[in-house]
């Protein structure tokens, strides 16, 4: 449609899909404008300019004041559809002017006066031209009589801006003997050459004689001629038409030989350059899903920060390239053997020498303009096209949509750097450059209306390298249904990267502002701040716009050049004084003295609530973070070594990868055979330290389960999972969870990342398992990595070390080190029971024995100085040869803690552990005391984000991190702590919980791995190596009898040796490890399989033959039917029978009309909820006398609602997702009509068609992001009787069933409602259920614990497929209640 308009048309579009076009100046010439009222001719040429441009669509004037320049600026003031700005300095006003147009896609007027003014403009024109921003410059001009002869601000300004502009007119002084419109066809031509490709600036000369004001002189109207219909009609006088000339038709042979190389290409890259609009960034999304080829998006395409609606939804973004290429092996083995690259040039030098490299190979090139922009000379193929006409071509021609292994190779890499970088950021404390960027797009990603100008020089590269490439939205309500069903959404970024000048910044990115009308955020340097303080004038005179935010990194110089090979060879006053061209100039009173808000920053946290507070307010701010060229360096250096090294050890991982999987879009190494599990009891030889009773010391037996899998060669891991009493989960929940991912594990791939342990495991489980990762217990997912990494490390013929090292690592960190000397020391665990005569005794036997660090328990006896004098007599006893540590468990009050430290500030312990509860006291005791503090149970409380929660004790008196894999949900969270720890020079302790030696072994074998790498970490910052770190793993001496005859070997490997345990002898302890051992129990579980049947119920003509599914056993007491919702089938149930099948007999069948189940009737019937209910009741009487238990979904728990309140043998129901029914007879009406509408789709459009419009509404947004969902949407396909579905969409509608809410009053049976946190609406409907059922339980019937709402976390309204964990724990719980 935008082809097809006129000039004097605007045009609006409201989606991809859909917009209009409406004529704004229609009226104007009938009634407002009247040319023969001019006062002269200057007037006359000056109004027609303007109305001109006006009529054009161009109505953003930027004036200069000037005398020469008044005809234009009076005329252009006067018209009452201009808007104009004015500003003293003429290149801040040329480079508003060109921001303008970027926001816009509209050119801005610039009007100066002669002289200087016009050379001003210079810098302007030159990005304009670069950028190919459209412009129109008038510049007024003396006469030919007053030029050449020494009148005063008259100098030559023909073809002033040379080749840098697309035309030059040079009109001469205004006069009645020529026709004026010849004016008019000066204005179009210009417009029309500044507006189309190649865009760019256009000047026309105007020369003026006085008076340039408006005295009256006589002209003659003749000069008029030939605009009698222009005066009248309201358009341009001259109006070209453009025709596409792009089509596989027109240009078969050139365009089919371009697309056939993209068709046959095995290893294409769709590189997206330099795009303007938002439309074009739309069509480019559009075109990378169906070409399915990894996308590199330079930050200038608006698509390299995206706004993020589906969490699956844009995984062919290659956000990292830049950083992947820091590794050779990549880029030897990583070459495409295809470039396609639509928009400008990049950002990025990195990767336009990898490309450089990759030639000769096809490169095609799709720009809109003409030009040779191809500084490394490798194009091959080069298109002039617009996207939106490349795109449509793209689409006539038919592509493999499949996903290949190089694209998913690259997905996969991107994912390694990506979670990298992010650790790093996070990580250091410091508020540092790539810090800004990534926060800068995340404040720009979750604005609802926001775009981005960046600077250049540093920032727009710490932009294209560090920001965050997808960021969720929470404002997905303003965007179009296309592009939610994209699932990301593209945000506007400008730049003055034509010539990269740093000059005029500010200006542009207010204009900018104007032009997009958004919220836009401006992120520049210092310099380029100063070099353009003038243009912070132009702020106070922009009122038609969104409040802009200038975001100023200020490290006092230009800090580019500190990353340059310029400043490895040149001396520090050099650089200062010649190159960083250093300052101390205020900012803030820059700001002053403009009246413009200025926030001064110094930490991550007072950058977040800066933006923040920029966000929700309407003024403008400027932002100034304060920085450091030195460490900014520095800091670049760490995280380059840091992804290098992530990205070397990634690649070592893929080349073990022999095989591929298209469909699953990862990279497996191996697939699990079957997984298994059995319980084993194990004995201690004394309570542990963590019992709180003498009641305790009855029992010390242990029971835990022996994880088994094996892998599709046969090659086996174990892993051990053992909860204590000071974990939130039981054995029992434990092992109920472990059943529920056994039935979930078999069949699975494994990744070849999984070793990486930098969230490859949490990917892996959410991508696999369909769960979120934190739903599942910390001992569970513990023994389920320890399984899966010695499986690996079997399958590798390796040790977990070695696994986790990786070969290259492995080699370079090992070449001072022989095998003998591959072991970790451990420390000795003292219960600090007894005389303080009699623990020294105990501790000086443990010196005897080779220990060198010796950790106590305090905070047990009656005041904190008998635990001081403790400490005090094994001082006295052994000396200050060894390390004390003490662990107070957060016994203690802040006093009883400080009083501790006072009286053993001369014993030089090493730290002591959790002195005291509330943790946000933690850094004031560190301060007060002196003493070196260690977190251990600080770390278990945490959930979320572990980097993020860290950062608040990175205080230096905080000295190690008591880390236990156990506790803190496996070794990947585990791995993560202690890489923070090593960042901020504290210890990383791995310690046991009372597990068993298999356990014991593994942990031995991954300190080892953290040793050598916190080693490696090190010397690259030129940190202080902790030596000698003994870990807590002493907890081995509790044991007394052993799942296996004999434990973990645990020794002092020669004389003068510490106390420990080797690498080579935990491998012989896993490698010997027997599973059939007869210490394990015989309790065992596998796969379960389910039962299925046929059941057929009915009386009076109305019959159905239920498709039912059973588990567990005939004895169980308990009977639990299952009802799913609206397209459901009873095998959505099944991994959560299976799980709870020790617990009840387990039954879900397929409700009339769904699955496999069959309807008869003699005569028409409604399958309205009650008919339902009335069939499943009899369903019941035949399959058990037991009463039953309902769980029910979404449809389904209205029936199991009804069954509830009407049926004695239901005992109880959990209602998930369910509603009693509407209350108001008008929403039921309104309701009715809604689902008779989707019944008539259903039958009309055949189901595949009603899927896709059942699950587009905001119901369903969470389940849309679930990396399972298009499995669920297959399953929703496998129903054999259509038309019976139709029938109970429109019988059993909400709004044709009675409603329930009166008969709430009247429940007395226990009732568990259930809904997931981010489905709002039944959130609050359980809760007014529960309201309502405790309003009229006053007759003495328990409902306060028989009725309860249980909102499932990290999930909406599908709960059983979203999260079901939570729901199976609640279940389980529920049932032991009406049990």
């Amino acid at each position: 449609m935008e082809e097809h308009l006129n000039c004097a048309e605007s045009y609006v579009c409201i989606s991809p899909a859909c917009s209009f076009s409406f004529n704004m100046f229609h009226s104007l010439s009938q009634d407002d404008f009247s040319i023969k009222e001019c006062s002269n001719m200057n007037m006359v040429w000056a109004s027609l300019i303007v109305e001109e441009l006006v009529r054009l669509g161009i109505n953003y004037f930027c004036i200069a004041p000037g005398s020469r320049s008044s005809p234009l600026a009076i005329n252009a003031t006067r018209h009452p559809l201009t808007n104009c700005i004015s500003c003293y300095d003429e290149r801040s006003l040329a480079f508003h002017a060109l921001g303008y147009a970027q926001g816009s896609q509209r050119p801005a007027v610039i009007i100066t006066s002669s002289g200087t003014a016009v050379s001003n403009l210079h810098p302007a024109v030159v990005e304009a031209s670069q950028n190919f921003i459209p412009t129109i410059i008038l510049t007024a001009d003396r006469p030919p009589e007053l030029l050449d002869c020494g009148a005063n601000q008259a100098i030559d300004q023909v073809n002033h801006f040379g080749k840098f502009v697309r035309q030059f007119s040079n009109l001469c002084p205004p006069t009645d003997e020529i026709f004026s419109r010849t004016v008019l066809t000066t204005i179009d031509s210009s417009v029309y050459l500044s507006t189309n490709h190649p865009m760019g600036p256009t000047h026309i000369n105007c020369q003026f004689r006085e008076p340039l004001h408006d005295s009256p002189l006589t002209w003659s109207t003749q000069c008029l001629t030939g605009l009698e219909h222009w005066l009248t009609d309201g358009k341009p006088y001259t109006r070209y038409i453009n025709t596409p000339n792009l089509s596989i038709c027109t240009n078969s042979d050139a365009l089919m030989e371009v697309l056939e190389i993209i068709k046959d290409a095995r290893k294409g890259i769709l590189i997206i350059g330099r795009i303007f609009s938002e439309a074009d960034m739309w069509a480019l999304s559009l075109i990378a899903k169906q070409l399915s080829w990894p996308v590199v998006a330079d930050v200038l395409s608006g698509l390299r920060v995206r706004r993020l609606f589906l969490s699956h939804s844009e995984d062919l973004f290659v956000d990292y390239m830049d950083h992947a290429l820091l590794s050779d092996t990549f880029k030897d083995r990583m070459k495409p053997d295809v470039v396609l690259q639509i928009g400008g040039s990049l950002t990025s030098k990195r990767i336009s020498q990898f490309l450089e490299s990759c030639a000769p190979i096809p490169y095609i090139l799709v720009d809109s303009h003409p030009y040779r922009h191809d500084p490394s000379h490798i194009v091959t193929y080069r298109i002039q096209s617009s996207v939106s006409q490349f795109v449509a071509i793209m689409f006539e021609f038919e592509f493999s949509k499949k996903a290949t292994k190089w694209t998913c190779l690259l997905k996969e890499i991107n994912s390694v750097i990506e979670r990298e970088i992010g650790l790093q950021i996070q990580s250091d404390s410091a508020l540092t450059e790539p810090y800004v960027a990534h926060a800068i797009a995340e404040v720009v990603g979750t604005g609802a209306s926001t775009a981005l100008f960046v600077g250049n020089s540093m920032v727009i590269r710490d932009l294209n390298m560090y920001a965050k490439g997808s960021v969720t939205s929470s404002n997905d309500s303003i965007y179009a249904t296309d592009y939610l069903q994209q699932g990301f959404h593209g945000i506007p970024v400008a730049a003055n990267r034509g010539a990269s000048g740093i000059d005029g910044l500010v200006s542009t990115a207010i204009g900018f502002s104007v032009g997009s009308q958004k919220r836009v955020y401006c992120l520049v340097g210092d310099v380029s701040f100063l070099h353009d303080t003038n243009g912070l004038s132009l702020l106070n005179q922009c009122a038609r716009r969104e409040p802009i935010t200038i975001v100023v990194v200020n490290n006092h110089g230009g800090a580019i050049f500190s990353l340059l090979p310029v400043a490895e060879k040149t001396q520090l006053d050099i650089l200062n004084k010649f190159f960083y061209t250093s300052h101390d100039i205020s900012l803030y009173d820059l700001c002053s003295a403009h009246k413009v808000k200025h926030i001064l920053v110094r930490t991550k946290q007072e950058l977040q609530i800066a933006l923040q507070r920029c966000a929700n307010e309407s003024t403008d701010s400027i932002v100034e973070v304060v920085s450091s060229i030195s460490k900014n360096a520095e800091f670049h250096c760490l995280l380059r070594e840091s992804t290098s090294e992530a990205m070397n050890q990634a690649m070592e991982y893929f080349l073990w990868t022999r095989q591929f999987d298209n469909q699953k879009n990862h990279m497996p190494v191996c697939r699990i055979l079957k997984a298994e599990y059995k319980v084993f009891r194990m004995k201690l030889s004394t309570p542990p330290t963590s019992a709180k009773t003498n009641e305790d010391k009855k029992d010390l037996l242990r029971d835990g389960l022996l994880l088994r899998v094996t892998l599709d060669d046969d090659t086996i891991g174990f892993g051990e999972i053992m909860p204590i009493e000071i974990h939130e989960e039981s054995f029992s929940e434990a092992e109920l969870q472990v059943r529920f991912l056994l039935q979930l594990m078999n069949g699975c791939k494994i990744d070849a990342l999984l070793p990486l342990l930098n969230g490859s495991f949490s990917h892996w489980i959410w991508r696999n398992f369909g769960i979120p990762p934190s739903s599942i217990f910390p001992s569970v997912r513990c023994g389920l990595e320890m399984a899966i990494l010695n499986a690996l490390a079997a399958h590798c013929k390796s040790n977990l070390s070695d696994l986790l090292l990786g070969i290259n690592n492995r080699l370079e960190l090992r070449k001072c080190v022989s095998k003998n000397e591959q072991r970790i020391e451990i420390c000795a665990l003292v219960d600090c029971e007894g005389s303080p005569s009699e623990v020294a005794h105990i501790v000086s036997e443990l010196v005897q024995e080779g220990y060198s660090t010796v950790k106590l328990k305090v905070a047990r006896r009656r005041t904190p100085i008998e635990d001081a004098m403790v400490i005090q007599k094994i001082r006295e006893t052994v000396g200050y040869s060894i390390n004390i540590r003490v662990d107070a468990n957060r016994r203690w009050s802040y006093a009883e803690a400080m009083q501790f430290a006072s009286a053993v500030k001369e014993s030089k312990l090493q730290y002591i552990e959790e002195p005291i509860k509330p943790e946000h006291n933690i850094i004031k005791f560190c301060e007060d005391s002196g003493l070196p503090v260690a977190l251990d149970e600080t770390l278990d409380a945490i959930t979320g984000d572990f980097i993020n929660h860290l950062q608040r004790y990175a205080h230096p008196g905080i000295t190690a991190m008591v880390i236990k894999p156990s506790r803190l949900g496996g070794f990947e969270n585990t791995a993560r702590i202690a890489k923070w720890a090593c960042l901020h020079n504290k210890m990383a302790i791995v310690s046991s919980a009372y597990e068993s030696s298999l356990t014991l072994s593994v942990y031995v074998q991954f300190a080892y791995f953290l040793h050598m790498k916190n080693e490696n970490v090190c010397k690259t910052r030129n940190k202080h190596i902790h030596g000698g770190i003994a870990h807590g793993l002493g907890t081995y001496k509790w044991i007394k009898e052993e799942i296996m005859d004999q434990g973990l070997k645990v020794c002092v490997p020669h004389i003068g040796g510490k106390m420990g345990a080797s690498v080579k002898d935990s491998q012989n302890f896993i490698e010997n490890f027997c599973w059939d051992s007869g210490r394990v129990l015989s309790r065992f579980f596998g796969n379960e399989e389910i039962g299925c049947y046929s059941v057929k119920v009915g009386a009076n003509g109305l019959s159905s033959c239920f498709r039912v599914k059973e588990a567990g056993l005939h004895t169980n007491k308990i009977v639990v039917v299952f009802l799913h919702g609206f397209l459901g089938t009873s095998e959505d149930w099944a991994p959560i029978m299976k799980s709870l099948s020790s617990d009840a007999r387990m039954i879900s069948v397929d409700l009339p009309g769904h699955g496999k189940s069959q309807v008869h009737a003699e005569q028409e019937s409604s399958l309205s909820v009650e008919t339902i209910s009335w069939l499943l009741q009899k369903l019941v009487d035949e399959i058990t006398t037991e009463g039953v238990v309902l769980v029910g979904y979404s449809m389904g728990a209205r029936i199991a609602m009804h069954m509830t309140l009407n049926s004695e043998k239901v005992k109880g129901a959990v209602i998930i997702s369910g509603s009693p029914g509407l209350k108001q007879k008008s929403n039921r009406r309104i309701r009715q009509a809604i689902d008779k509408s989707r019944a008539n789709l259903l039958m009309s459009h055949g189901l595949q068609n009603f899927l896709k419009t059942w699950y587009s509404t905001k119901l369903w947004s969470s389940l849309r992001e679930h990396p399972h969902f298009n499995r669920v949407l297959q399953s929703r396909t496998q129903h054999d009787d259509i038309e019976t579905l139709a029938k109970v969409l429109h019988d059993s509608s909400v709004g044709k069933q009675r409603s329930l809410w009166d008969n709430l009053k009247d429940c007395k049976k226990p009732l568990l409602l259930v809904a997931g946190e981010k489905d709002s609406k039944f959130v609050n409907i359980s809760h007014q259920m529960r309201t309502e059922i405790m309003n009229h339980s006053n007759d003495g019937y328990d409902m306060e614990h028989a009725c309860e709402v249980f909102i499932v976390p990290n999930c909406g309204h599908a709960v059983h497929l979203e999260n079901p964990l939570p729901l199976i724990h609640a279940i389980r719980s529920f049932l032991s209640k009406v049990d």
